[in-house]
């Protein structure tokens, strides 16, 4: 359980990696993954394979995350999603808000 992030495409991509329960727990681990990052010029990828469990907070991580990345005109990519995860995200209508595959 827990998140990871590295730096790829001469440090234009972040991909951040979050296993076991995705929830409020994980707040914290989430935010330090990107704070640092600046905001606006970086493709983010947030890889969800290893997630067992999604809630309101995941959700509103997730959003924060596209703030920081530029809102409307952010570049972040979820990828990985079981099912069970992929009906979250599908219910709260992300697909609209993020590449979702």
């Amino acid at each position: 359980m827990g998140i990871r992030y590295t730096l790829g495409d001469n440090g234009k991509r972040a991909v951040i990696s979050v296993s076991g329960r995705f929830d409020f727990a994980q707040q914290r681990a989430f935010r330090d993954a990107y704070r640092d990052l600046p905001s606006g010029h970086m493709n983010y990828v947030v890889d969800l394979k290893g997630v067992t469990y999604v809630d309101s907070a995941a959700l509103g991580m997730l959003l924060l995350l596209r703030e920081h990345a530029g809102g409307d005109d952010a570049r972040v990519r979820i990828t990985g999603c079981t099912p069970e995860v992929r009906r979250v995200l599908d219910i709260a209508n992300f697909p609209r808000l993020f590449d979702i595959d």
